[in-house]
C-alpha cells in the first residue's frame, strides 16, 4: 500500500506546490517553474501535461517573444471556479466577482434596499454575476462582510441594527438557499484585519489590533495568528463598552464628531467632514482632532489594557480621512493612558478592505476545494 500510494502522494504534493506558485507569481514558463518547486525537466513537463488534461492550467502565449516550448508560459486556468466578494453597509451593497486566478471579473453596487431585502440582494448579486457572464449559482463562494457578527450557533446577525430586514433568522442558511451556492458571512472589521494579514501591514504580526475608530465602530482582534471570534462571535464589538461618559459608540459617532467639532468652531455635516476640515484650519482643527484622538484612545485603551498587542492599526475611511496626524494624536494620547508602548500605525490596505479581506477568503475557500490548497 505504501509503494503504490507515495507516487500519488508525491504527484499530489508536486501539483499542489506547482498551482500554487502559480497563484502567486502569474505566468511562467516551464523552465521558470521547475526552477521554483525543484523537478527536472521530464518531470515538469509531465505535471504540466497532467495540470493541462485535467482543466487545471493553461497555455497562455509566449515569453518575450520567443518560439518553441521553452518560451511557453503557463497559467492556473481561471475558469475552475468563481467567486464573490460583498461589503454591506446601512447604504449600499458592493459586490465584486473574480475567478480563482484573483483576476477581478466584475464590480457593481447598489444602494441598500429598504424592504424586501433578501430579494433585491440576490437580484443585485445576480447582476454582478451578469457582468461577469455568469449565472448566479455558478459562484463557487460568496462571502459577505458585514457590520455586526453572527452567531456560530443560530446563524442571527447581532450587534447590527441598523441593517433592518437581516436579523432574527439564520442569515448564512437563507442566503444559501436563495443564492443556491456556498455562503459564508463574515464581520467586517474582521475582513479588514485579514486583508492587513495578507498584504498589509500584520503580514509578520501574531498578534495586534485593527480599530475602527468612527463610522461602523468596531475592533478586529488577532491572537496567535487567529482572529479571535467569541463564543457568539460578537469579540471586537467594542460600540457598546462603557467608558467614562457613558456608551464609547455614542461618543465617537458622526453626530458625536460633528458636535465636538462644533465646539471648537469647525461646522460640519458629518464626523468624516469635521476630520477633513480639521486639517486645513490650523489651531482650532488640531485642537479637535486632539480631543478627539483622546476619545478614540479611551475606547482602545482599554482593549490595549487586556491584550497587550504588538501592534495596532486604525482603519476606515475616518482614520483614513485624519491620516497620520490623527494616527499620531491617537498614539501620544493612548501612551497617556496605558501602561504598554503599543505601537499604533495606519492600516495600510486603504481601498475597499473589507471587500477585498472578503475575496481573499473567498479565493481561500474556493482554492482549497478545487485545488487542495489556499495559495
Amino acid at each position: 500500500m505504501t509503494r503504490t500510494g507515495s507516487p500519488r502522494l508525491l504527484r499530489e504534493i508536486n501539483d499542489r506546490a506547482a498551482i500554487e506558485t502559480l497563484l502567486r507569481t502569474g505566468p511562467m514558463t516551464r523552465s521558470e517553474l521547475e526552477e521554483v518547486i525543484g523537478l527536472s525537466k521530464p518531470a515538469t513537463a509531465q505535471l504540466l501535461a497532467r495540470l493541462e488534461e485535467d482543466g487545471m492550467v493553461v497555455r497562455t502565449g509566449l515569453r518575450g517573444g520567443g518560439r518553441g516550448p521553452r518560451a511557453q508560459m503557463w497559467a492556473v486556468n481561471g475558469s475552475v471556479a468563481h467567486v464573490a466578494a460583498v461589503e454591506l453597509t446601512p447604504d449600499s451593497i458592493d459586490v465584486a466577482v473574480a475567478d480563482i486566478t484573483g483576476a477581478l471579473l466584475a464590480e457593481h453596487s447598489a444602494p441598500m434596499p429598504r424592504e424586501h431585502v433578501l430579494e433585491s440582494f440576490r437580484d443585485i448579486l445576480a447582476k454582478a454575476a451578469s457582468l461577469a457572464g455568469l449565472q448566479l449559482d455558478e459562484l463557487s463562494q460568496i462571502v459577505v462582510g458585514t457590520p455586526g457578527a453572527v452567531d456560530p450557533v443560530t446563524g442571527h446577525l447581532g450587534f447590527a441594527p441598523h441593517l433592518p430586514g437581516l436579523d432574527g433568522f439564520d442569515l448564512p442558511g437563507r442566503l444559501r438557499e436563495l443564492f443556491g451556492t456556498s455562503v459564508s458571512v463574515e464581520n467586517d472589521i474582521n475582513l479588514a484585519a485579514l486583508e492587513e494579514m495578507s498584504s498589509g501591514r500584520a503580514q509578520d504580526v501574531r498578534n495586534f489590533v485593527l480599530f475602527w475608530p468612527a463610522d461602523e465602530i468596531g475592533a478586529a482582534v488577532v491572537v496567535n495568528g487567529e482572529l479571535l471570534r467569541g463564543v457568539t462571535g460578537g469579540a471586537g464589538e467594542v460600540d457598546s463598552m462603557q467608558v467614562p461618559g457613558g456608551r464609547y459608540g455614542d461618543q465617537v459617532d458622526s453626530d458625536a464628531i460633528v458636535a465636538l467639532a462644533a465646539s471648537h468652531g469647525i461646522t460640519a455635516g458629518c464626523g468624516l467632514e469635521a476630520v477633513s476640515h480639521a486639517l486645513e484650519v490650523g489651531k482650532e482643527g488640531r485642537e479637535f482632532l486632539k480631543d478627539l484622538a483622546h476619545r478614540i484612545a479611551i475606547g482602545l485603551a482599554n482593549v490595549v489594557c487586556v491584550l497587550d498587542p504588538e501592534l495596532v492599526l486604525l482603519s476606515g475611511a475616518l482614520a483614513l480621512a485624519g491620516g497620520e496626524t490623527l494616527c499620531d494624536l491617537v498614539a501620544s494620547e493612548l501612551r497617556a493612558l496605558v501602561v504598554p508602548r503599543t505601537p499604533v500605525q495606519m492600516a495600510s490596505v486603504t481601498t475597499h478592505p473589507v471587500r477585498s479581506g472578503a475575496l481573499h477568503s473567498a479565493l481561500s475557500v474556493a482554492r482549497e476545494r478545487a485545488f487542495g490548497t489556499t495559495g
